[in-house]
């Protein structure tokens, strides 16, 4: 397979699907541009889309949907359970086929200086493309939000971007501009309402607080289906599996008392993170191979 990049741009909308279609399209106008997947979630008030193409066809769309963004995305009449900073809140690149993890952050700084040099943006590089140890986990500067950015950014030199205006832009914040290896966004639904359950399993699970090694967790509350949710980032699959961390929020759930609903994945997983018997097993909501696996979706759209 050549050269390709997985984009996986977050954006701050997750309600009105209009303007999503609209984000979409923005960045689907760039030739060898191919869309495998988009999310949207209410109550994280968030939306997660999934292309693939050639690295410079990414960059591209990459420009135009942080341009959309600005256009659509309004952060001061935003609110929702997810932690945000801009209107694309994070724009990462994952190496596919022969493409390598160097070509992901050379991609990565470029649109990182495209961006706040035309848009006007402050520009956090993160990830494997930080400029700054502690940045390569994004929640060490994303986790102030857009409302906390505001006085810091400009005047504390821990949150001086690494491009663009040393200034939060009004509507729009900032953006988070990176390359990582596969991230599996999993959430575990709890059948409670109690929050705290979810807060109190998050952080024993989560690797900064002493649980499992490359997992990121956070307990929210979900209005619309009125239960608590363990919400997770497995950075490395190898290392933590799916199973794995259900398995521990499972036991720590019961332990209060407390049983799983469901759980469910947000975008794409790599074959070799799951399968039909692992999916049944984690009491996923749904399991499409076809829909749900990167590759399948690759083959699908003949993208090589």
């Amino acid at each position: 397979m050549r050269a390709l990049l997985e984009f996986v741009p977050n954006f701050s909308e997750g309600r009105d699907a209009a303007k999503v279609e609209a984000l979409v399209a923005a960045m689907l106008g760039v030739p060898g541009a191919v869309k495998l997947d988009t999310e949207m979630d209410a109550a994280h008030h968030r939306s997660v889309v999934t292309l693939a193409g050639s690295p410079e066809a990414m960059a591209e769309a990459a420009f135009r949907g942080a341009a959309k963004a600005m256009e659509l995305i309004d952060l001061r009449r935003h609110k929702g359970e997810h932690k945000r900073m801009g209107a694309m809140d994070v724009c990462p690149f994952v190496p596919l086929g022969s493409a390598d993890m160097a070509l992901a952050v050379r991609t990565a700084e470029q649109v990182g200086a495209r961006i706040g040099a035309e848009l006007g943006l402050p520009v956090f590089l993160y990830a494997r493309a930080a400029r700054r140890p502690e940045r390569t986990v994004l929640g060490t500067f994303r986790n102030k939000e857009f409302e906390g950015l505001q006085s810091l950014v400009g005047a504390d030199p821990l949150y001086a971007p690494d491009f663009g205006p040393a200034l939060m832009h009004p509507s729009a914040g900032a953006v988070a501009v990176g390359a990582r290896d596969f991230l599996i966004a999993y959430n575990v639904n709890l059948a409670t309402e109690d929050v705290a359950v979810a807060k109190a399993i998050a952080k024993q699970v989560r690797e900064k607080d002493g649980g499992f090694p490359a997992v990121q967790a956070m307990g929210f509350f979900l209005d619309d289906r009125k239960q608590a949710q363990v919400s997770m980032n497995l950075l490395d699959f190898r290392r933590t599996s799916i199973r794995t961390v259900f398995d521990a929020v499972a036991k720590l759930a019961a332990a209060a008392g407390v049983s799983v609903a469901e759980s469910e994945l947000v975008g794409l997983v790599p074959a070799a993170a799951i399968d039909a018997a692992m999916a049944r097993h984690v009491l996923l909501r749904s399991f499409d191979r076809r829909k749900q696996v990167v590759e399948e979706r690759l083959a699908a759209e003949g993208v090589r």
